[in-house]
């Protein structure tokens, strides 16, 4: 096999390793009142780091409606 060379089981792990990290982000972010695409950020970085921090610290939409 060459290096670089892009097979069933490159995709299939890439598929994979997107599986475990965006299906609980798009749950968690869904259940803080924000759109669950915001997930896809995850894969982003540098990008994932601050949307981290920005989610943590912020005031979720789902509590504000109770304010």
């Amino acid at each position: 096999m060459q290096m670089g060379y892009w097979n069933t089981w490159h995709w299939g792990g890439i598929i994979l390793f997107a599986a475990i990290f965006v299906i609980p982000a798009w749950k968690i972010v869904s259940k803080a009142g924000y759109s669950g695409a915001w997930s896809l950020f995850a894969f982003i970085p540098v990008i994932n780091v601050i949307m981290l921090w920005v989610f943590a610290f912020s005031n979720w939409p789902r509590n504000r409606g109770g304010e």
